[in-house]
């Protein structure tokens, strides 16, 4: 999985000029599922987006989780986070996961994140959508779960 985290004022997902998802204070996140990915790591990305302490206490520290803010979630499946442009100009998008375990992957994150976060909205699996936030910071993470965990279990062999 792949993931954008924007730490945000607010934000909005609109399908067909219908806003089908809305937070405040929060994360927006912008999700990608690739064909190696399954419930695992959607448990593992879940549960570390939800327990990053990337929110401000009062001496200023990014030392609170979301929860501890009161923040939303709004997630949003971003497949071109899996865009191949290592050759020619036009992305490939084969390192992507089926569109139907895609969405299944997609909606399972979305469960589980509200595992920790009481507000949890979501976009339109696969729908043409207009994203509208408004970054806090700004401050804008990239997360790959080849990255975080595989380094962790090769760690532990």
């Amino acid at each position: 999985m792949r993931v954008v985290l924007q730490r945000v004022k607010h934000a909005s997902v609109q399908v067909d000029g219908e806003t089908i998802g809305s937070i405040e204070k929060g994360f927006l996140i912008l999700l990608g599922v690739s064909d190696r990915d399954d419930e695992k790591i959607a448990d593992q990305m879940a549960d570390k987006i939800c327990r990053l302490r990337i929110f401000e206490d009062e001496n200023g520290k990014t030392n609170l989780a979301i929860k501890d803010v009161g923040g939303s979630l709004l997630v949003v499946s971003q497949f071109t986070l899996y865009a191949d442009c290592r050759r020619g100009n036009r992305p490939g998008f084969t390192g992507a996961g089926s569109p139907a375990e895609a969405k299944r992957l997609y909606e399972y994150f979305t469960e589980r994140c509200k595992t920790h976060v009481e507000h949890v909205e979501h976009g339109e699996f696969g729908a043409d959508m207009k994203v509208e936030l408004l970054n806090d910071g700004p401050f804008t993470l990239m997360l790959d779960s080849d990255e975080l965990f595989a380094r962790a279990a090769g760690a532990a062999k």
